[in-house]
């Protein structure tokens, strides 16, 4: 059984398109990649270099798109380097760093969106005190937390996962994912810490969501009565919204296809569902902010019309 440790690449069968298909797939996903690119860069770029901008709420959205481009980046130019090669593999360490990369991408996800959740709570329902509570000191510290924490969290879970003896090196998915890695031990009884501190891991996110919850009930019920409220929610927690209600879902179908093994359902749907979260955050949350915050649209309208402020 000594050999069976020795695993220094992991197949990934997930890619079942049609070898006539890859190129349009190909160029399809290049452009997205390109686009999340260059929505997220020219975000960041116009938040760091407009002093008017440098307020607590786009040092997070800044972080936001920072975020998007740390995990589309743990992605796509595997998976487009994918798309031309006729076999699809990836080195231990590189599947396991990739399992990194995406993990925290989206636990740091979830950790800015609550940040950002406390920010429009503070500033809608205790207006007087914001400058006070939510100061650039205190957001700047917000967000390393929001990426050390997740980090090192995940980090800590993939250590775990390497110690591990494996049978396999298949992995029938886009890309690595750490339970499936975990999956594929020789001796399922020496998972028994990786599932306990992968549901530590869950249990902890899963407050971050009642959280958010809790503040935007707060938000709502403090929304109702009073329309210039009405007007900043609309303004600055719609975006808000609108960003976790599409995480949260893409990541929960991607849960569930991971952990309950959805192998009823095609394996293109599968992939869809595998990669939305990947995709779609990262590419949709700086078109809407960009057009819905009056300070960036306005700020993107000077760039375009190569005006100075």
């Amino acid at each position: 059984m000594d050999n069976v440790s020795v695993i220094t690449i992991f197949y990934l069968s997930g890619l079942s398109e049609p070898k006539n298909n890859r190129f349009i797939l190909f160029s399809l996903t290049l452009l997205c990649y390109c686009v999340i690119l260059l929505v997220n860069i020219t975000l960041i770029v116009t938040i760091i270099l407009d002093k008017n901008l440098h307020e607590p709420m786009y040092i997070l959205l800044c972080a936001f798109c920072m975020n998007g481009l740390y995990g589309s980046t743990g992605f796509f130019p595997k998976f487009l380097w994918d798309l031309l090669s006729p076999v699809h593999v990836i080195s231990y360490s590189g599947c396991l760093l990739q399992a990194q990369v995406l993990y925290s991408f989206a636990c740091i996800d979830l950790s800015i969106l609550a940040v950002m959740a406390y920010d429009r709570y503070v500033a809608i329902c205790r207006p007087l005190q914001y400058h006070t509570i939510i100061s650039k000191q205190r957001v700047i510290k917000l967000v390393c937390f929001s990426w050390f924490t997740p980090f090192c969290l995940i980090g800590m879970n993939i250590y775990l996962t390497s110690r591990l003896k494996l049978c396999s090196p298949y992995i029938a998915r886009l890309f690595c994912v750490n339970w499936i890695i975990v999956t594929l031990a020789c001796f399922p009884a020496e998972t028994m810490v990786n599932n306990i501190i992968a549901y530590i891991l869950i249990i902890f996110y899963l407050f971050h969501g009642v959280f958010i919850v809790w503040s935007y009930i707060y938000l709502i019920r403090t929304c109702v009565n009073s329309v210039e409220n009405r007007a900043k929610f609309m303004q600055t927690c719609v975006p808000h919204l609108f960003s976790l209600i599409t995480f949260v879902f893409t990541l929960l179908f991607d849960v569930m296809n991971i952990r309950y093994d959805l192998k009823k359902l095609p394996q293109p749907f599968k992939n869809f569902v595998a990669v939305e979260f990947l995709v779609i955050p990262p590419l949709m949350n700086p078109l809407i902010y960009g057009f819905k915050l009056t300070k960036i649209r306005n700020r993107l309208r000077d760039i375009v019309t190569l005006k100075t402020s």
